[in-house]
């Protein structure tokens, strides 16, 4: 009978984000399963977000918490029915590790879209037998870890000439932007506006402009437009700037607001065309609220939302970024500034990089004497992700909506 796999992680035990190493195991190896050894692991604005349970409102956090969801190593043993990966292969995980695979939207490569719901990479439950953990029922456990056990399905294989730093934020940030692109067609004729400039933003412009597309950068204020313009985009629009805005006025096919926090999108959901979007990407109440009235409206509402991509739009995007050389920004870090990460990300990120967790090389028996730093200084959300919440913003885009129809 296989062992379960012995392994070192970064955990926290509330909602403090208070990162300590931990022993735990993952489940033993499955016939169509591949065991990674991690070598990075990108630090998501989600893994503060959940770590924090800053949206126990909607599924309270399970603790111990073991987040991240941009993992990339390699692949050292496959199951006995493996036939995706082979040993040797560099390897990544987005951020899921199962779905139902039977319904319209898994066989569409939309593994995200699973109408019976799919395993979230970590804090997810074991609904369809892919994603066990070890021991049985517990929550799964994300990549701030030194083995990965998955099933071959969800491994995105990685070119061997892409450095591997660098595409762990691939799989979230890279499919995070990518896929509402992909999916409202952009491309070389298209007007995209990228709002908010962290990490996640500065993706979105190599992204948008690898597929051929007219990028603005959108900011508060001019102290990121040199990064904005040294990313690759073709023009600037500072959000506090009242003449700016109104001449943008709904002059861009695709807007993609990718700030993480709640905020006022009405401004930006008036710079998109009539037949345009207003994409909202990071969690908040407005996002679950863009998913009701696009639904509402039949799909003709200026607002909309998109979080992470399939299996497909992964390794699509993947290639991509390995065809164009598409590096994007990035600091490598050990993992005791697991806390300092955390505060960088909570405030306005200024230099929008994307943190990577050097796992190979600092997360092992020594990093325990090397964690004492005291908890990170985090600010708590104004308004946390509510169900109220969320309707609330449905009467406020509708509202935006049907007035913009009138311009």
């Amino acid at each position: 009978m296989a062992e379960p796999v012995d392994m070192m992680v970064m955990a926290c035990k509330d909602p403090s984000c208070d990162f300590k190493p931990m022993k735990m195991k993952r489940r033993p190896l499955g016939d169509e399963d591949v065991l990674i050894d991690m070598v990075y692991c990108g630090v998501c604005h989600t893994d503060l977000h959940i770590a924090a349970n800053h949206v126990g409102g909607l599924q309270a956090t399970v603790y111990p918490c073991v987040p991240g969801h941009e993992l990339v190593g390699v692949c050292t043993r496959v199951g006995s029915k493996v036939t995706k990966v082979k040993v040797g292969d560099h390897v990544g995980v987005g951020c899921m590790v199962d779905s139902c695979m039977k319904c319209t939207g898994c066989k569409k490569g939309n593994e995200n879209l699973c109408r019976k719901q799919n395993t979230a990479t970590y804090q997810g439950k074991d609904l369809h037998g892919r994603a066990a953990t070890y021991p049985t029922g517990g929550v799964t456990m994300g990549g701030y870890c030194t083995k990965m056990v998955v099933h071959e399905h969800f491994a995105i294989l990685i070119p061997k000439n892409y450095p591997l730093a660098s595409a762990g934020p691939v799989m979230c940030a890279g499919v995070t932007m990518y896929e509402p692109l992909r999916y409202w067609k952009a491309g070389p004729s298209s007007k995209v506006a990228v709002v908010g400039l962290g990490g996640l933003g500065m993706t979105g412009i190599k992204v948008a402009k690898a597929m051929g597309c007219q990028v603005t950068a959108i900011s508060r204020g001019e102290k990121k437009k040199a990064l904005a313009e040294k990313s690759g985009a073709d023009g600037f629009i500072s959000s506090t700037s009242p003449e700016q805005m109104q001449a943008a006025c709904q002059s861009f096919d695709l807007v993609l607001d990718t700030i993480p926090t709640e905020h006022d999108y009405t401004q930006y959901q008036k710079l998109a065309a009539v037949d345009g979007k207003c994409v909202l990407i990071g969690i908040s109440n407005a996002f679950g609220g863009a998913i009701i009235v696009d639904a509402i409206t039949g799909g003709r509402s200026t607002m909309s939302a998109s979080m992470i991509g399939g299996v497909q739009s992964t390794q699509e995007i993947i290639d991509l970024c390995a065809k164009h050389n598409i590096v994007l920004d990035h600091k490598i870090c050990p993992v005791w500034e697991l806390g300092k990460i955390y505060e960088e990300l909570d405030s306005s990120n200024d230099q929008g990089l994307r943190y990577v967790l050097d796992l190979k090389n600092t997360l092992n028996e020594d990093a325990e004497a090397k964690c004492t730093a005291p908890p990170p200084k985090l600010s708590t959300p104004e308004t946390a992700p509510s169900l109220r919440g969320i309707f609330g913003e449905c009467f406020s885009m509708l509202f935006v909506h049907w007035n913009l129809k009138k311009i």
